[in-house]
């Protein structure tokens, strides 16, 4: 499913769903809730987004899983994307 705005796609990732922009530089990124288990030192679900895919030829690319906040830009696009 693609051409969702935020708000859809906040639900797709509360659904378990990785999501994405089309209008990210770069393939292989996304972003997914995570909810803390008995494991985790978090308490509360947080979003990360994974960098791990990244599809690039700069060498010096960041390809990690870090918290993530939406910007305006992603708050108002239409361009959201679910991939799984």
């Amino acid at each position: 499913m693609s051409n969702l705005n935020f708000g859809q796609a906040l639900e797709a990732l509360k659904l378990g769903n990785r999501v994405a922009r089309s209008g990210w530089n770069g393939k292989g990124i996304f972003i997914e809730l995570q909810n803390p288990d008995e494991n985790s030192k978090m308490t509360h679900p947080y979003i990360f987004i994974d960098t791990t895919g990244l599809e690039t030829e700069n060498k010096y690319a960041p390809k990690n899983r870090v918290p993530w906040l939406a910007s305006q830009t992603d708050m108002l696009s239409n361009d959201w994307t679910i991939l799984n």
